[in-house]
């Protein structure tokens, strides 16, 4: 159904092929055909299919890596709300892939796309937080931001809760809550 729908133009079902092709799903995995679908969706001003090519180009898939190139998707689904892409704009500021490298901008877009929800973005805004970088160095917020994303599952917040409890930083001191959420972390691998 997918195909028949990206045939008559529909950027979500464009979007979405390209999502099958990336992953392999129902169809032979082929990055150089899911940057195709990316690509018209992205050309329809799809948020989604642009943050797609965005990846593709940030991680040399189907394409040329290009940080430069990804940035500039990346940014156009970030504006449209997008939260993946606002949380990738926000690593690409902070490793200074594709732009000038800056915490402040970085934590900008990690903070829009943790806003919404997004668990990694909220685990990186933690860190901030935690080392000082584009923020005033803050525990407690670094500790609020953890929480939200392991609460969320995410198995590397997990981990810094637990340290940050091990530890007593920026929160009451406590052995078994950080062993809790260092289990919860080693449960899912980590």
């Amino acid at each position: 159904w997918y195909r028949r729908a990206a045939d008559q133009g529909h950027a979500k079902a464009q979007c979405n092929l390209g999502v099958c092709y990336f992953k392999g799903l129902g169809v032979e995995q082929s990055y150089e055909i899911a940057v195709e679908w990316y690509r018209h969706a992205a050309d329809q001003d799809n948020a989604k299919g642009q943050c797609g090519l965005g990846d593709c180009y940030y991680n040399n898939h189907g394409v040329e890596q290009s940080y430069e190139v990804a940035v500039e998707w990346y940014r156009r689904a970030a504006d449209k709300g997008n939260s993946c892409a606002q949380f990738a704009l926000g690593d690409c500021y902070y490793h200074g892939h594709g732009v000038e490298e800056s915490y402040e901008i970085a934590v900008k877009w990690y903070r829009r796309a943790a806003d919404q929800g997004h668990a990694k973005a909220q685990c990186n805004l933690g860190d901030c937080y935690e080392k000082g970088c584009g923020v005033e160095r803050s525990y407690e917020t670094a500790v609020e931001w953890y929480r939200r994303a392991a609460d969320q599952g995410l198995a590397v917040a997990q981990c810094n809760l637990g340290n940050f409890y091990y530890h007593g930083y920026g929160i009451e001191q406590s052995y078994e809550i950080a062993v809790n959420w260092y289990r919860r972390a080693v449960d899912q691998g980590n």
